[in-house]
Parts: C-alpha cells; sequence; structure tokens
C-alpha cells in the first residue's frame, strides 16, 4: 500500500514538472510575440524600382577618313579633355602628297609672275609698235613706203597682240593651277589633321572599341566617350504604381558596387512615354546630383522615388500587414483589425483605422496561430 503511494507520488510529480517545463519552454514562448508601436507623424511615400546605370548619350569618336592606327592614347576609365590628342592614324604617303602639292603652287606662282613680267614687256613693244603702224600707214598713203615695208610693220602688230593675248591666257591659266593647287594643300592639310584624332568633349572613356595596328573604316568607332554630367539610371517601375511619379521628384540611388554605403541622391529627369507591353512597366530616368566617380555602365541598382508626403498619419511597419489587416493586442488577447492603406515607403506603411499607440503584434510562423480572441503574451 504504502508503495502504491509512493508510486503514484512520484507520477504525479513527474507528470507536474514535465507540464511546468512545458509551460515555461513551450507553450510560453509560443504563445509570446514581439510587437511595435503605431506611431503618429508625417511619412515620404515612396516607390521603388530596379534600374540599370546608362548614359542619356554615348559618343563615339572615329575619323572621316579611316586608315590604319598608330597609336591609342587613352584606355577605359581614363578621363579625357576636349581638344585632348586621344589616338593618331599613319599618315602614309600624304606628308610626300602635301610637298609636292606645295611644289605645284609654288612652280605655278612663279610662272605666272614671269608672265606678268612678259606681259608687261609685250605692252611696251606694243606702244612701239602702234607708233610705227600709224607712221608706215601715214607714210604709205603718201606713197613714201612701198606696200610690203607697210605689210611688215602690220604684221609686227599682229604678232605682237597674239603674243599679249597668249600671254594674258599664260596668266589666267597660272591663276588657275595656283588656285587648285591651294585647294589640294588645303585638303591634304585638313586630311593629315585629321589623322590626330581629338576629344569631341570632357568626359570618361568607357570603351576602347579598336587597337593601334588595326585599320579601320570611315566613321567605325575608337573610343567611346561619355560626359559625366549626362550619366543616369534607367528604372522599371510598376504601371499600377507609376501614376504619381512627376519629373524632378527626389529619389534615392543605391548602385550594387555600394550596397554597403549610404544611397546617392537624385531625381527624376525623364518619364519616357512609351511602357513594355510585356512587363507592364513604365521606363523613369533618373539623374543623380552628384554622379559619382567611377561609374559602371549597365551596372545594377536600385531606386526609391518620392512621390509625395502624407501629414499625421498612422505609421506601421510594412511586414506587419497580414490579409489587408492587423492583429493588435487587447488585454492579452489578439484582436485582427482590418485596415485601409494610405501609402507606403518602402519599409513602412500609413495606414488607416488605427490609434496611435496601439500594440501590435509581429506574425511569426514559430508561433502558435493567432485567432481572434486568441490568449498572447508580450
Amino acid at each position: 500500500m504504502v508503495n502504491k503511494t509512493i508510486k503514484t507520488l512520484l507520477i504525479t510529480a513527474l507528470l507536474a514538472g514535465a507540464g511546468a517545463l512545458f509551460y515555461k519552454k513551450i507553450y510560453i514562448p509560443k504563445s509570446t510575440y514581439d510587437y511595435v508601436v503605431a506611431q503618429k507623424g508625417d511619412m515620404n511615400l515612396t516607390l521603388f524600382g530596379i534600374a540599370t546605370v546608362s548614359a542619356r548619350e554615348l559618343h563615339p569618336v572615329g575619323s572621316n577618313y579611316g586608315g590604319k592606327i598608330v597609336e591609342i592614347l587613352k584606355d577605359v576609365g581614363e578621363r579625357v579633355h576636349k581638344g585632348e590628342l586621344i589616338a593618331r592614324f599613319d599618315t602614309a604617303d600624304l606628308p610626300k602628297q602635301l610637298e609636292e602639292a606645295r611644289e605645284r603652287m609654288r612652280s605655278a606662282h612663279f610662272l605666272k609672275i614671269a608672265a606678268m613680267k612678259e606681259l608687261d614687256s609685250l605692252r611696251a613693244k606694243l606702244k612701239l609698235v602702234e607708233l610705227d603702224y600709224e607712221r608706215y600707214k601715214k607714210l604709205k598713203s603718201e606713197g613714201f613706203v612701198s606696200e610690203s615695208e607697210y605689210d611688215k610693220v602690220a604684221t609686227d602688230l599682229e604678232s605682237t597682240l597674239a603674243q599679249i593675248a597668249a600671254s594674258e591666257a599664260a596668266i589666267r591659266s597660272q591663276k588657275a593651277q595656283k588656285q587648285q593647287a591651294q585647294k589640294n594643300i588645303e585638303a591634304l592639310e585638313e586630311r593629315l589633321k585629321r589623322m590626330s584624332l581629338y576629344a569631341p568633349i570632357d568626359g570618361i572613356v568607357v570603351s576602347r572599341d579598336a587597337q593601334p595596328s588595326q585599320t579601320v573604316t570611315p566613321q567605325q568607332a575608337i573610343l567611346t566617350i561619355v560626359d559625366p554630367a549626362e550619366v543616369w539610371v534607367r528604372a522599371t517601375i510598376d504601371e499600377r504604381i507609376s501614376g504619381d511619379i512627376k519629373k524632378g521628384q527626389s529619389a534615392l540611388i543605391r548602385l550594387r558596387s555600394r550596397s554597403d554605403e549610404a544611397p546617392l541622391a537624385g531625381e527624376v529627369a525623364r518619364i519616357e512615354a512609351v511602357s513594355d507591353p510585356v512587363t507592364e512597366e513604365r521606363i523613369v530616368d533618373l539623374k543623380f546630383s552628384e554622379t559619382p566617380i567611377p561609374f559602371h555602365l549597365n551596372e545594377q541598382a536600385e531606386v526609391e522615388i518620392r512621390t509625395g508626403i502624407l501629414k499625421d498619419s498612422i505609421i506601421i511597419p510594412s511586414r506587419v500587414i497580414v490579409d489587408g489587416g492587423v492583429w493588435v493586442y487587447r488585454d492579452k488577447r489578439a484582436r485582427f483589425r482590418k485596415i485601409e492603406i494610405l501609402g507606403r515607403n518602402g519599409t513602412n506603411a500609413a495606414v488607416k483605422g488605427l490609434d496611435a499607440n496601439d500594440r501590435i503584434l509581429v506574425p511569426n510562423p514559430h508561433k502558435k496561430p493567432l485567432f481572434d480572441g486568441a490568449t498572447v503574451r508580450l
């Protein structure tokens, strides 16, 4: 009888111990929830989007003539200044052609001078020949000279006039040759100048599209330059939430390469008029307030666009919202309350249907399931 009583007491003690252990180690932890307190205040409304770094305009730099590249003086990531020499081409026989054109111009110039001096001499001779002609003409009419003597003087006059006409034609020809040589010189000098390639803008080289010793065609890109002021990010925003976006709205830009740093400031620069019909997303371009250097085109980024502000709102973390409502702690029990979401800013939500300082349970799949009226602990 005594043994039976002792056995009963031991079993009861074990059950009581197990119950106490279950209560402390399982029931209480499973029934104890973290909570947040609803706050009243102002909240910035933001929209979130995935973006890539790009540029408003790329500036590929090439030659109008093409040719074999001798040297490229800049590489990817290096800064260039407008007018700075960035590449040189093989000039081939252009210097020789230029010297030959200059020699032709000099020759035409001297030949023109010689023809002009000859013309001056012939014009002086013409005055004497004209005097002789007039004198012999009068003497012939008076019978003092023969017909043959008169014809010789007339022939001299015609010959001198012909020589003058030939000299004038030669002068015109040399003048035309000189002008043509000058044009050839200018064209060759321009082409020779273009054998040296200069940066058209201030910027940074983002790609090297050719290599030394390579022969390129006219207008083929050798380097591509980007103005840092034209670097922006192209974000995709769901059409359903993009209606509040306006040009000039402030934004935060977080680059993937700087994910552990503070986001960069920016603003909406352009909203594209055509949406993607497949993804049903709108393209929004945002510029940096200050472009990060170095930058990397096509780098992934995240953007938050500030579309407005809600004044004197009840603000709670978005993570506590489930099925269009929240679990509010009242008298040691969970009470489900429907709410209206007025706006979000990525991590928080402004809502209607709660009071300031309401304690809101944080749902946890590892706790016991919540139901309206469930006993819970904080």
